[in-house]
């Protein structure tokens, strides 16, 4: 039976919230390990499944009815309560003291006031404070935040109260627009220069096609997943979000979020999970429609429930920007950094719309070499922002202390994108920025100054061919071999020239094979990775055409034609030899002209890029990726990683001898965390595909 109860009287002049008198006593928490049966939390709107009974142990002492229930043969209907005052409660029985003003419910409780949906085997409400006690698969519905508990204490009024055994899940919702550089990028590119510095087995299982899920749920696998929605099971929840599970003995929850104590986190959907965050007390709120911050006291990462690990960083932000938890991280840099270095982000701003970090860096290889100390320490900065719809990025980079080495030690460079429908505008600015032109090398560019159009990925009707463009126009500063362009008597060999560019690439794949993947079960499809693998062999063409033309009147055109196949192999699920990837992809170009600077010169004609991820053993594998000039058979660059892979987490080292370039880096699934960057990434090195600024 059901009926609403009018509080407009009492609502007018709320008396103080009263707690009960009895101390709370700290119930024995259900861990993480072993497996246990819960409720399945879901988001507001989707049934929650009953779990097993908890025995009753009420606070508010029980009341002889002074009016007996009446059934209602029409049960008014559950509604969103915009009004102030009114609470809606449905039970099996209720029961209801008119002196005392106290409510008792038992059966399949359920009892909505304002935005929040209590879910309970059994409810004691005082209308006069609004205070209300529930036991029994007690779960509480608060806007998105779904929370459980062996017993509840609850002020509806105000919004807070105390859960004791709380357990529940964290929705990590992206960021539908990540305030991240916004290079200009052809999308549609297939072209073999395109794949440089791409790790083959990453990229074809982030791309493997689309498949029917355990749930019934078509998903991209390799995207963002939620997998599992319980303590000891997985299915596949949909597209956008994933969500971290958590345990607490206790937790205190406030409108804008809640404090646990004893809590611990995990991203993994199976039981005993393989990675967990532990930490004495966490402080979690919303800061914004698509992040939470979750902040730690002495919190610690533990692997497969044996190696503990303690974590420097005791903030996580769920839904923003990648952050890195460790306290160090060593890179490679050849060139810039002198060979090893190490690194460690601080970040000093991260709001909705504003994100700033600081990145000491110590140059141990340089350190032995060079006796000045100045030379052996360096710092880069990162900055993005939200401008209405705009997006402002920037960083810079200095790699050493000697200030008067200035020039040849700073980069910089600053970008605001703005969206124009579909595509996007980007004014940029750069001062010594870093290209990598295939054969050519390293190149530096001293200024540049311009903007760009760019399109996204356009599939054209349903002809399964994709298109993408962007035009644009630099004026740019930068090395020249061209004698004429220089004056006599100089101290460098830079031009300056005004630049017009327009790209176009047209690209189509085609289903040779595809096989079943494995079911969505811990010891099945997602035995080393967050989502099944689906084996596959697809056989790609397309055409990449630019044109570009200097101020000087010179002009370069070219038309590449490629063709090649992506491929994946296994299901990476037994011990060994169960997972292969490769790509294969050759490219040839047609020229007309040539540009007067060196770093977007189209020097390679003929490319053929190569790689190859093979499971070695359980979660190891190893791999490759190449690029050939096959001209003067002439390794553009190579690529070598060999890495550790789970469901939670991966592990990976890499290192490319050409450019001699390195990094080890931790990716945390959901918590954010991506520690060590990818050597491109992390030394600001721009790749140049035939002309084309590429991310």
């Amino acid at each position: 039976m059901s009926y609403p109860v009018l509080l407009a009287e009492s609502l007018r002049s709320p008396p103080p919230l009263q707690q009960p008198a009895s101390a709370l006593s700290t119930p024995s928490v259900t861990p993480i390990n072993p497996p246990i049966s819960t409720p399945t939390i879901t988001p507001i709107g989707i049934p929650i499944a009953p779990s097993t009974p908890f025995p009753p142990t009420p606070v508010i002492p029980t009341v002889t009815p002074t009016v007996t229930p009446t059934p209602n043969p029409l049960p008014a209907p559950i509604e969103s309560l915009s009004q102030e005052g009114v609470v809606d409660l449905k039970a099996d029985q209720q029961t209801f003291d008119r002196n005392r003003q106290i409510f008792t419910a038992e059966g399949k409780v359920t009892m909505r006031f304002r935005d929040s949906l209590l879910q309970a085997d059994r409810l004691q409400v005082n209308l006069l404070n609004r205070f209300a006690v529930a036991e029994g698969n007690v779960v509480l519905t608060k806007g998105t935040q779904v929370l459980q508990g062996d017993r509840f204490e609850y002020n509806f009024v105000q919004g807070q109260g105390r859960i004791q055994g709380a357990r529940g899940e964290i929705a990590t919702q992206r960021l539908q627009q990540d305030l991240s550089a916004a290079t200009p990028v052809l999308p549609s590119d297939v072209s073999a220069a395109a794949q440089t510095g791409r790790p083959v087995g990453q990229a074809i299982y982030a791309n493997q096609p689309r498949t029917q899920t355990p749930s019934g749920i078509d998903s991209r696998v390799g995207a963002e997943i939620s997998i599992g929605n319980g303590f000891g099971q997985g299915s596949t929840q949909g597209l956008g979000y994933r969500r971290i599970r958590f345990e607490a003995a206790e937790a205190d929850f406030f409108p804008d979020g809640w404090v646990a104590k004893d809590i611990r986190l995990t991203n993994d959907p199976f039981s005993p999970p393989e990675l967990e965050i532990r930490a004495r007390t966490a402080t979690a709120k919303k800061i914004s429609a698509t992040e939470d911050e979750i902040l730690l006291d002495k919190p610690q990462i533990v692997f497969d429930q044996r190696f503990k690990l303690p974590i420097p960083r005791n903030r996580i932000v769920l839904g923003g920007k990648k952050e890195d938890p460790w306290l160090v991280n060593p890179g490679y840099d050849g060139g810039d950094r002198g060979g090893l270095y190490f690194e460690r982000s601080f970040v000093l701003v991260a709001t909705p719309s504003l994100y700033f970090s600081v990145t000491p860096e110590v140059y141990v290889q340089r350190a032995f070499k060079d006796s000045n100390i100045a030379n052996w320490f360096g710092a880069k900065t990162t900055l993005s922002a939200s401008l209405g719809r705009a997006r402002l990025y920037g960083t810079t980079e200095l790699t050493s202390l000697n200030l008067r080495d200035f020039e040849n030690r700073f980069r910089g460079s600053v970008q605001l994108a703005y969206p124009i429908g579909t595509h996007t505008l980007a004014i940029q600015g750069a001062y010594r920025t870093r290209f990598f032109n295939g054969s050519l090398g390293f190149q530096d560019v001293q200024s540049i100054v311009g903007g760009i159009f760019y399109s996204p990925n356009i599939p054209l009707w349903d002809t399964g061919i994709n298109l993408s463009y962007q035009v644009g126009s630099q004026y740019i500063n930068a090395d020249t071999d061209r004698i004429a362009l220089l004056k006599p008597i100089r101290t460098n060999n830079r031009v300056s020239l005004q630049r017009y560019q327009a790209s176009a690439a047209l690209s189509r794949g085609f289903r040779v094979w595809q096989g079943q993947p494995l079911p969505a079960t811990q010891t099945q499809g997602l035995r080393y990775t967050p989502a099944p693998v689906v084996p596959y062999f697809d056989v790609v063409v397309g055409t990449t055409g630019t044109t570009t033309a200097y101020s000087n009147g010179d002009a370069q055109n070219n038309l590449i034609l490629t063709t090649g196949f992506n491929a994946q192999f296994g299901h990476f699920s037994k011990p060994a030899f169960d997972y292969t990837a490769l790509n294969v992809t050759y490219s040839q170009a047609l020229q007309g002209g040539s540009s007067p600077f060196l770093f977007d010169r189209a020097a390679d004609t003929r490319t053929l890029a190569a790689g190859l991820t093979q499971q070695i053993y359980g979660p190891w594998r190893a791999g490759f990726q190449t690029t050939w000039n096959l001209a003067d058979a002439k390794a553009i660059s190579t690529d070598y990683y060999l890495e550790y892979s789970r469901r939670t987490y991966n592990f990976r080292v890499r290192y490319n001898p050409v450019l001699s370039l390195g990094s080890l880096s931790l990716t945390v699934s959901d918590f954010n965390w991506g520690g060590g960057s990818q050597p491109f990434d992390s030394t600001g090195i721009t790749p140049v595909n035939n002309g084309v600024i590429t991310p």
